[in-house]
């Protein structure tokens, strides 16, 4: 029977974007019985987390290597070598590049090719360029290597042909899916409090920073910021000090799916100010919920959202406080787009073109 490996180590939440689709792909994988599935978890926690019942086609190994580290480059291949795989597929960027094995491989963006330099990081410099080499011979090597290369949008497929235009024939665009917790929620009509949303991490590229300069001419709107703890919240921390917006801006950290529909509930609106997307999951997510979103107007969130977003220009705070000001008149017209455009964008959708690019790919196998 065909062995498929699929490396897991960042699935589950935890991993925000990356966990949250590597949880969805294997949760309906393994649906499939005519496959033996070996699956990478980093510990028991996390592969029950995704998988809540072992399943007799099914083998999990626990692998305990951290992402980025040096043991990935060189003890991870001979784990993923000793399993025997006809098709291995790992889900970001980091690919073990002296692994011999048939691989695939998703890139999600190219976020560290667009935003460089001192201002992206919080390491001394030296260290920040040998990271970077690292990052740009990691990828370079799993362009190179994979069969097939899945991204989440045309965008990263446009950029990704930009820096390697040899990966042009092999890149497919697979886009994501939205939680049924979110599809199966009823719009209810409510007030909604002057409070403003951000779910996501705090890397400069989210350019959170307009969304404070705009909340310094909105004395009676809060802010809520949703996310893991990151590196970057204490530079946040002390951004929002300066700004003298103590009072206005409240760090909530991680949120269940449960209590982030609450949050979006009583909320203005989701603010996603970013520079760079590979996809934008958070926007839909509150869409689906019937929260109107304001968008920074960059490509990746034309492609998403289409008509079903607010959009200004990420480099003005004025044209986002305009269009907060103008959110209500357009309310209506967006939780309807959004309900709409949200339909677009499946888990099983993605799953079901995602297997059969494996099985195209282990057809050249034995051609």
């Amino acid at each position: 029977m065909t062995r498929i490996g699929i490396d897991c180590r960042l699935a589950g939440q935890e991993h925000a974007g990356i966990g949250r689709y590597t949880q969805n792909l294997v949760q309906r994988l393994v649906l499939n019985k005519d496959i033996n599935w070996v699956l990478f978890f980093s510990n028991s926690t996390q592969a029950r987390e995704i998988l809540p019942q072992k399943l007799d086609h099914v083998k999990e190994v626990i692998t305990p290597i951290r992402h980025y580290s040096l043991l990935e480059q060189i003890k991870l291949p001979l784990i993923f070598a000793k399993e025997k795989l006809d098709l291995l597929h790992v889900p970001h960027f980091n690919v073990p590049i002296f692994y011999q094995g048939k691989i695939v491989v998703t890139i999600h963006d190219l976020l560290w090719h667009e935003q460089r330099g001192s201002h992206v990081t919080t390491l001394p410099a030296w260290k920040y360029r040998l990271k970077y080499w690292g990052y740009t011979e990691t990828v370079k090597k799993a362009v190179e290597k994979a069969a097939k290369i899945f991204v989440p949008s045309t965008t990263v497929a446009a950029t990704l042909a930009k820096y390697y235009p040899k990966a042009k024939d092999k890149t497919i665009v697979t886009y994501e899916g939205v939680e049924q917790t979110y599809l199966d929620h009823e719009i209810k009509e409510k007030p909604r409090k002057k409070q403003l949303v951000y779910t996501g991490s705090l890397y400069p590229h989210k350019n959170i920073k307009v969304v404070f300069q705009a909340l310094q001419k909105l004395p009676d709107f809060s802010l809520k910021l949703v996310g893991s703890r990151n590196v970057f919240q204490d530079n946040t921390k002390t951004l929002v000090k300066n700004y003298k917006l103590t009072n206005q801006v409240e760090f909530l950290g991680k949120l269940s799916d449960k209590d982030l529909i609450k949050l979006y509930e009583e909320s203005f609106a989701l603010v996603f100010p970013s520079f760079s997307e590979g996809f934008g999951l958070p926007g839909l997510e509150a869409m689906a919920v019937g929260l109107s979103v304001i968008a920074s107007d960059i490509p990746i969130f034309r492609e998403i959202y289409k008509n079903a977003a607010a959009y200004f220009n990420p480099l003005s705070s004025a044209e986002l406080l305009e269009t907060i000001h103008a959110l209500n008149s357009s309310r209506k017209f967006l939780t309807k787009a959004g309900k709409d455009r949200v339909k677009s964008f499946s888990w099983d959708k993605m799953t079901d073109k995602t297997f059969k690019i494996y099985q195209q790919v282990l057809k050249q196998n034995h051609a």
